[in-house]
């Protein structure tokens, strides 16, 4: 009599194990050493610019605010009389001196608060950049006006102007004028030194914000 009990052939087993897939970690945990040590760059470059526009501030006014001489003119046989030439006789330079003074103050209290960020690991952060740009563009603007109103009373002085009366001085004051047009030039390397801060600020904030 046939057995009613059928054989089950053999299965082969099958495994259900899935092999784990190793993830990769974000790319901000890759790039993160890289990207701290160029906040790191960036912020020397900023101190070190923050420096020349403090440097150059300081001596603008000094060699500004030392720019004085007098001279003895003859109006008669035996008679002469005294003229001064000093910075405070412009409103134009008076305007400069103010603007380099607040400009050295800044520049002091925002390189010691980069000098600060820096020794932080990741740098400045995305809010002291953005403030950072609001200010550096806001000086800029301020010493750059500065910068063109005295240029265009020196070059009055150096060269007069016919047609509106005014006689140039440079040739009786030279003293004088050396000392406002290196100043002026002092003002006007400051003004770069601010747009290329300007320029950094921006770039730099742009890379943090990309990054989140």
């Amino acid at each position: 009599m046939a057995s009613n009990d059928t054989v089950t052939p053999p299965r082969s087993s099958v495994s259900m194990e899935v092999p784990l897939k190793t993830s990769a970690p974000p790319p901000e945990y890759i790039s993160g050493s890289s990207g701290a040590r160029s906040y790191k760059k960036h912020g020397v470059v900023d101190m070190l610019l923050r420096v020349i526009v403090l440097a150059t501030a300081v001596a603008g006014v000094i060699v500004m605010v030392t720019s004085k001489q007098t001279k003895r003119f003859p109006v008669a046989p035996g008679i002469s009389v005294t003229r001064d030439a000093k910075f405070n006789y412009s409103p134009a330079y008076i305007y400069y001196v103010a603007a380099l003074s607040v400009a050295a103050l800044y520049s002091l209290l925002t390189l010691v608060t980069s000098v600060l960020a820096l020794k932080k690991p990741t740098g400045s952060s995305a809010k002291l950049k953005f403030h950072f740009l609001i200010l550096d563009s806001l000086l800029l603007g301020i010493v750059a006006s500065a910068t063109g109103a005295s240029a265009g009373v020196g070059y009055i002085g150096l060269k007069g102007n016919s047609h509106s009366g005014y006689n140039k001085i440079c040739n009786r004051f030279d003293s004088y004028c050396l000392h406002t047009g290196a100043s002026i030039l002092l003002s006007l390397i400051a003004s770069i030194t601010l747009l290329l801060l300007v320029w950094l600020s921006g770039y730099t904030l742009s890379k943090k914000i990309a990054r989140r």
